[in-house]
């Protein structure tokens, strides 16, 4: 099992920034792939970000590429999400995840308890 706890999302006016962090916790050796997901209120769930781990090589969702950069710290087994150039369509529960490399099926096998962003405009 891999534990994930979220942090740092709050409420921010448009065009600000905010760093979420999702420190991983338990078997941290079987984790492939974080990803940061989110949801805003009425929509399905959507891909944001993710991350090779420990490597690194992120990928984006289009909506936030180019704003938004995932990276890694190896050491504290955290991965981290700095938003920058929010908009009020950024507005969502975000949501760490992990891929088991030794678990098949699926696309994310662990997720944290996530954290609300909230983009005025």
């Amino acid at each position: 099992q891999v534990q994930l706890v979220e942090s740092g999302g709050g409420l921010v006016e448009a065009g600000g920034s905010l760093r979420l962090s999702c420190a991983a916790s338990g078997r941290i050796f079987s984790i492939y792939t974080v990803g940061w997901l989110r949801q805003a209120p009425g929509k399905e769930r959507e891909f944001v970000a993710a991350i090779r781990w420990p490597v690194g090589s992120p990928n984006y969702a289009d909506s936030v590429k180019g704003r938004f950069t995932v990276s890694l710290d190896d050491a504290k087994s955290t991965v981290y999400l700095q938003m920058t150039s929010l908009k009020p369509e950024d507005t969502a529960v975000y949501y760490c995840a992990v891929k088991d490399r030794f678990r098949t099926g699926g696309e994310y096998d662990y997720w944290g308890q996530g954290t609300q962003v909230t983009v005025s405009s």
